[in-house]
């Protein structure tokens, strides 16, 4: 199915752009630190730069996680019941779960339009970190969110086997 093979390679992309972004973070973290420790010089703005990648990385590699199936559900529960129980309940999960990122857009929409047209930005001194594009990613991977919940639900109601790309035991 289309639309199960396009939220895989969108999902596997957005986790690849998280990481790296993760790991330069890493970097930017350390020129700070060291810079605080030999120079007594600290790098302007990695604390706001920080603030807002930690959510562009999380609303980046929460896609995956549910395409994946490896957000948080109870197990142990779920082992435990008949097949359509089970598949009973993850609907209702993944219908929870839409509705949460539901919320999450229609939350976010107006704030991250405001701080567009605003100009928002957090920081001061040297460097100014603008807010919009942090917004904005979290609308749009709350949009991801949302689709990949309603890709399982397909998944799971209609029996299509996604096991190749995943290697999960759903």
């Amino acid at each position: 199915m289309y639309l199960v093979r396009l939220s895989d390679k969108i999902a596997k992309v957005m986790m690849v752009i998280a990481a790296v972004w993760a790991f330069s973070l890493a970097f930017l973290i350390l020129a700070d630190a060291l810079s605080r420790s030999f120079l007594d010089i600290p790098l302007n703005g990695t604390k706001d730069i920080v603030e807002n990648s930690i959510v562009v990385i999380i609303f980046f590699q929460a896609g995956y996680a549910i395409r994946s199936r490896s957000m948080l559900q109870s197990d142990i529960l779920i082992s435990q019941v008949s097949p359509k129980v089970k598949k009973v309940l993850l609907i209702v999960g993944y219908l929870l779960g839409m509705f949460f990122f539901y919320v999450m857009i229609t939350g976010s929409w107006d704030l991250a339009f405001q701080a567009f047209a605003k100009g928002e930005y957090e920081g001061e001194g040297a460097l100014k970190v603008p807010t919009w594009p942090t917004r904005f990613i979290i609308i749009f991977g709350s949009i991801f969110c949302f689709i990949n919940y309603l890709v399982l639900a397909i998944v799971d109601i209609f029996n299509i086997n996604d096991d190749e790309s995943w290697g999960n035991n759903a």
